[in-house]
């Protein structure tokens, strides 16, 4: 026995797929269709923009520095770059230590000492401070 059949069922292909979905989808509430009118709106404006590079330039540039922290980013990553290149010596006794102690990988072990001039007190401060 065949198992029961939706009333709005029609058998064969009706047309477009689209439009099948969109009437077994329609929006019940005010709120859904609002919704859905919104999406369709944004749809159309990204269809009607084609993938052109037209993009509001004063916004990105506002939206960039509201994620960097300001406008002052660029001096800091200036800084943190100097402080990077900045040549500190690694005793290995004082990286296997800290492997030992706070078990972390060498890199970051390494990474820590460098930030803190080689002195595994000051390294081993800081990692628990934060």
């Amino acid at each position: 026995m065949a198992e029961p059949q939706p009333p709005k069922l029609k058998e064969g292909a009706t047309g477009e797929i689209e439009d099948e979905v969109q009437q077994d989808t329609a929006a019940k509430s005010a709120e859904d269709r609002k919704a859905a009118a919104a999406m369709a709106s944004l749809d159309a404006r990204d269809d009607a923009a084609g993938g052109s590079a037209s993009v509001d330039q004063e916004a990105v540039s506002k939206a960039m520095k509201n994620l960097g922290g300001g406008g002052g980013g660029s001096a800091a990553a200036a800084a943190k770059a100097q402080e990077a290149n900045k040549k500190v010596k690694v005793d290995a006794a004082d990286v296997a230590l800290l492997v030992d102690e706070l078990d972390m990988t060498k890199p970051k072990v390494t990474a820590l000492l460098k930030a803190n001039d080689g002195d595994a007190v000051k390294a081993m401060q800081a990692y628990i401070a934060v």
